[in-house]
């Protein structure tokens, strides 16, 4: 293969595809399926997966630094724990694209700067319509909070249920995974982990528990 060859190739496989191509992907996994893509019932689908998925991914085209960057300082000395808790979202994992459901809580102390709280809420939608497993997501988000504010400390736990376990594989339903991603003073002070804990229902116990 010649150099132009190789880079022509580069260019083609970084290139965004085109809404037709996708919908042809589409079709190409119906067929594999089993089933016809010109029947009746599965004319639109492939418009209707797309359109699906610009909504289930819109997080590719937001951007985390832009969401966060509006900070307020008028607090009045305001440094105890703000807290954000049962955000609900929506999520697909990166090895099997099947739905994660869950919610998230946030926490963080501030040093001189507050966020807006639906802020907050955004920040974990962000994330959550990406491809993703819970572990980077739990990461990112507590991450890009801290980068941001430079608070005292950032506490973020993630509760979800994950088909890719319920719906195939090992089949598992009602199993619930947790997350936690602790910064500052939630890691480094027992009891200001402890209270955030306490705040959001203490989701693990016993010995295995995130106290």
């Amino acid at each position: 293969m010649s150099s132009n060859e190789k880079l022509s190739l580069i260019e083609d496989e970084a290139r965004k595809p085109s809404r037709d191509e996708a919908e042809d992907a589409v079709r190409t996994l119906l067929r594999w399926a089993g089933d016809e893509p010109t029947r009746e019932g599965l004319l639109d689908t492939p418009a209707r997966v797309v359109r699906s998925y610009e909504e289930f991914f819109a997080g590719y085209d937001a951007d985390p630094v832009e969401l966060l960057k509006r900070t307020f300082e008028e607090t009045d000395g305001y440094d105890e724990m703000v807290l954000l808790k049962d955000i609900r979202f929506e999520s697909h994992c990166e090895h099997h694209m099947a739905p994660i459901i869950g919610k998230a809580h946030i926490a963080y102390l501030p040093r001189t700067r507050v966020i807006g709280i639906s802020k907050l809420a955004r920040l974990v939608e962000l994330y959550a319509k990406r491809l993703t497993i819970q572990e980077k997501m739990t990461s990112q988000i507590a991450n890009a909070l801290n980068d941001t504010l430079q608070p005292e400390g950032v506490a973020v736990v993630i509760e979800a249920a994950h088909q890719c376990m319920t719906t195939r594989g090992v089949h598992k339903p009602g199993v619930t995974m947790v997350t936690s991603r602790m910064l500052g003073a939630f890691r480094d002070n027992p009891s200001t982990r402890r209270e955030f804990l306490s705040m959001v229902g203490n989701p693990t116990s016993g010995d295995g528990g995130l106290v």
